[in-house]
């Protein structure tokens, strides 16, 4: 059996945003009736990931989690977020042409840093299922990030759940 549902969540403009997914997908497997599988958390976005991780509880001056805002620090030495002109090669002409004619602007098409890191991380989590539980350990949770930072975006999250 095949079960899916969607919904939509808005990200924030100039930082990355993480969204706690894991009630969703809780709420998704129970509407299921599925009780052994897998749940996959899915973003068609090609700016966004999905992780597990464990909350951090404390929250940092930006809103962040502490360890959302750690995470967040190591990317930007890995991957600086998209500051200045000729950073990176991306985007060219031909791409700042298609996303005008798709009504993003200049900065809007800028966001090479959250391609990059979205690539790295990829774009979905598969949580087993067994007896109608996800297997995600004591203190697993699913964040669906938009490392888009070029504007405030409606975004939606997929989930499936397939098993009997």
């Amino acid at each position: 059996m095949v079960y899916r549902e969607e919904f939509q969540v808005v990200s924030n403009n100039g930082i990355p945003t993480f969204h706690n997914v894991t009630d969703h997908a809780k709420t998704t497997l129970r509407n299921s009736g599925i009780k052994n599988g897998i749940v996959v958390v899915y973003s068609h976005h090609t700016t966004c990931s999905v992780i597990i991780d464990e909350s951090a509880f404390d929250l940092t001056m930006n809103g962040l989690e502490t360890l959302q805002a750690d995470f967040v620090e190591v990317f930007e030495k890995i991957i600086p977020t998209f500051r200045k002109e000729g950073m990176y090669q991306h985007p060219g002409p031909k791409a700042l042409k298609f996303g005008a004619e798709h009504d993003e602007n200049a900065r809007e098409c800028h966001n090479t840093d959250a391609h990059l890191r979205s690539s790295i991380l990829g774009r979905s989590e598969t949580v087993v299922v067994i007896d109608g539980k996800m297997d995600m350990g004591e203190f697993g949770n699913i964040y669906f990030i938009d490392f888009d930072q070029t504007r405030a975006r409606k975004r939606t999250v997929q989930i499936q759940v397939i098993g009997e």
